[in-house]
């Protein structure tokens, strides 16, 4: 009995490797228990000591739905810092308050959804249409972007521990998705070869190939017909096959009903419950595998299709340290007093700090803090959800916009407040009360907070006030505008400051007003944060992660999936704002672009130099972008694209050489078939402040010649 004993627990051997050990525990279950693992919400097998444990976690911008964390600002927002090195910390604060409310919940014995330690995220997603609600989750429109912000985030996630994984990131959601959110359950999203792998996979495979993401989530909608949750092409052939993935993989949640019941591509819960384990699914949100053990006895799935997914689930767990003695590992010491700590407020707001874009300024900004009188108004000045998004968590010191302005001014500054209008509501502003508090004499400015919240853009079934979540209307909300218009009149400088999670019409306030502070969800700092670049604390240094077209006009149909016409690199129309845009109250100047080798063959790595100088009157972060572009190209390919980017904080007068490595993917192209290859010819490399077309960039230009 003892050696049998002894059989049933050589799974508890630390020494051995996390996949062994998950081979000899999935081996002793009967098919009944190995389904039931197989679904989010797992439960107890006592007699293999196995704990119940539910995989469903979020942390997209903070540990979310599990009560208190740190709130960082949205994704988007984090996107606009263009720093894959705050992201990096950014992820590994969520990392450590995911695992110290992790260890509380185990003394209490709290195995519920949203304490676990597989966390459901990044969204690496291609923010491809401003009217996508989701968008707001992304990190932008563009592949390189992502994939850079994304694999940081995903190394602050997982950490560094050669044996453990301090919380299994997540790739989301794979693939070809982003709207509309009311056709996702039944969409087939038709992509070309060439937008697959040139737009759509880019980040994906760099998270699997070089961050070595432990998960990957399917999405909701068909690519090329297969459902994603239930594809050979992208779960195996690729993801598998092609880029050796060899951690999980998890449907979206309630995805593979979607199977039969929106795709038509099976005829009920157990074709589909078949079809998503043999094509690569391991682990369904939601209950459908609980088929799994009919399947199995039916003849449409074998035993050992389930043993394969099992393994990689319960590697996961292993790799987390779920089978080891609690009080161990590296992570173990970590208390609930880190979670929302000083130290990880410090860096929400610099984070906020740093997503902060100045759209527009003639020079009112920044604002004295001795301003003899503000006038604040707008819908979103004293509105804790417009610092939230999404997939947020909770923070005890949340700090509006109006609060953060109070805070930033003198004693002796008359502060006056009114909402003005409702976030949505149809009447028109109230003028004579407006006039009243604008057009006193002592008002120096007028500060107007207007923009959207998560109640208006997100996920379908999510939003209060759309109805499936996506942007079906680009201008502000509501009588929003009209309020701009009425505060215009008083004759007094006219500042915007606008919180939302995707591009908004701003073309009225882009002509009419003196400037234009684009804030996104900011979290629990965002206040703090705004009012540090309205009075100059901090210099805004942030850039947009995606295009802010004139009008959703400029763009093809919301269900093209097609990039052409899209985004900076395929879209000829000119925007409202480019990608890669954002102005200082400081300048930069870019000279002296340099070449390590002018003529290099198609595999070989090439360095690009440039000396960047503040040339202005004031400390400040510049964001240089490098840009690609093909010079003749026998296949399309973007116009120009994103391939460098970095971020520095100058002084006055002072000088920085830059260096960046441009690979051979930098100068990739794509036939047909989605086939990349580096084509002989001349490559222009410029880089700048912005894009290469981008009047206000500075940009510096070289050329590169690749040999044939």
């Amino acid at each position: 009995m003892a050696s049998q004993n002894a059989a049933q627990t050589t799974w508890s051997n630390s020494k051995l490797p996390p996949e062994e050990r998950a081979r000899r525990i999935v081996a002793k279950m009967t098919i009944e228990e190995k389904a039931l693992q197989m679904v989010h919400n797992a439960p107890a097998l006592p007699r293999l000591g196995i704990q119940a444990y539910n995989w469903w976690n979020e942390g997209l911008h903070g540990v979310a739905r599990a009560g208190l964390a740190t709130v960082f600002p949205q994704a988007i927002g984090m996107a606009a810092a263009f720093n894959p090195r705050l992201m990096l910390r950014v992820a590994e604060i969520i990392s450590d308050e995911a695992r110290a409310k992790y260890n509380a919940a185990l003394r209490i014995n709290n195995r519920g959804q949203y304490f676990g330690l597989t966390c459901w995220a990044p969204n690496i997603n291609i923010f491809r249409d401003p009217r996508w609600g989701r968008g707001q989750e992304t990190y932008g429109e563009d592949p390189y972007l992502t994939a850079q912000l994304g694999k940081a985030f995903v190394h602050g996630l997982q950490g560094e521990d050669p044996r453990y994984l301090k919380v299994a990131a997540t790739a989301k959601h794979y693939a070809v998705h982003s709207g509309p959110e009311s056709l996702r359950h039944s969409f087939d999203a038709v992509v070309s070869p060439r937008d697959l792998r040139e737009t759509y996979l880019r980040a994906f495979r760099t998270l699997v190939q070089e961050a070595g993401v432990e998960a990957v989530m399917g999405a909701y909608n068909r690519t090329n017909g297969e459902p994603c949750s239930g594809s050979p092409t992208l779960l195996q052939k690729i993801l598998r096959d092609e880029w050796g993935f060899k951690g999980h993989v998890v449907s979206d949640c309630w995805a593979i009903k979607d199977f039969h019941a929106g795709h038509k591509a099976t005829s009920g819960p157990l074709e589909s419950a078949a079809l998503a384990v043999k094509s690569g699914c391991d682990l369904n949100c939601g209950s459908l595998f609980h088929e799994l053990t009919k399947a199995v006895h039916d003849g449409l799935l074998t035993e050992t299709d389930l043993d394969r997914a099992l393994v990689r689930l319960f590697t996961t767990r292993f790799k987390l340290g779920m089978f080891d003695a609690p009080t161990k590992g590296p992570w173990a010491h970590l208390k609930p007093s880190l979670v929302n700590c000083a130290a990880h407020r410090a860096i929400a707001l610099r984070m906020a700090q740093e997503s902060l874009v100045l759209l527009k300024n003639n020079g009112i900004l920044p604002l004295r803090k001795d301003v003899r009188g503000l006038f604040v108004t707008g819908p979103t000045a004293m509105n804790q959800m417009a610092l939230l998004g999404n997939y947020n968590g909770f923070s005890k010191q949340m700090t509006t916009i109006l609060e953060g302005i109070i805070s930033h001014v003198s004693a002796g500054t008359q502060v006056n407040w009114l909402p003005g209008v409702e976030l949505t509501g149809e009447l028109p502003p109230k003028a004579k009360a407006l006039q009243y508090h604008g057009g006193q004499p002592e008002i120096g400015a007028i500060i107007a907070c207007v923009g959207y919240t998560a109640e208006l853009e997100g996920e379908e079934g999510a939003v209060a006030g759309s109805g499936d979540g996506d942007r079906h209307q680009y201008g502000l909300p509501g009588q929003q505008l009209a309020l701009l218009k009425e505060l215009k009149k008083t004759g007094r400088p006219l500042i915007v400051v606008v919180t939302g999670g995707s591009p908004i019409d701003l073309s009225w306030a882009q002509e009419h007003a003196d400037a234009i502070l684009f804030a996104w969800y900011p979290g629990e700092e965002g206040g703090n944060a705004v009012a540090d670049a309205l009075f100059g604390d901090y210099n805004p240094g942030g850039r947009l992660p995606v295009t802010f077209p004139k009008s959703y006009s400029q763009l093809p149909p919301f269900e093209n999936y097609a990039m052409r016409g899209r985004s900076y690199r395929f879209m000829e129309e000119e925007p409202l704002y480019r990608f890669g845009y954002g102005l200082s109250y400081t300048s930069f100047r870019y000279r002296k672009i340099a070449l390590g080798q002018t003529f290099i063959p198609a595999d070989t790595p090439v360095t690009v130099k440039v000396e960047v100088t503040n040339t202005g009157n004031c400390a400040g972060d510049e964001v240089a972008q490098l840009y690609v572009r093909d010079a003749k190209s026998s296949v399309p390919v973007p116009r120009h694209h994103l391939e460098g980017l970095a971020r520095f904080h100058l002084k006055p007068g002072q000088t920085r050489l830059l260096s960046f490595t441009l690979t051979p993917e930098a100068l990739t192209s794509y036939d047909d078939q989605g086939k990349p290859f580096v084509e002989p010819g001349d490559f222009v490399i410029t880089i700048g402040g912005g894009q290469p077309d981008d009047p206000a960039a500075g940009a510096v230009t070289t050329t590169l010649r690749v040999k044939g």
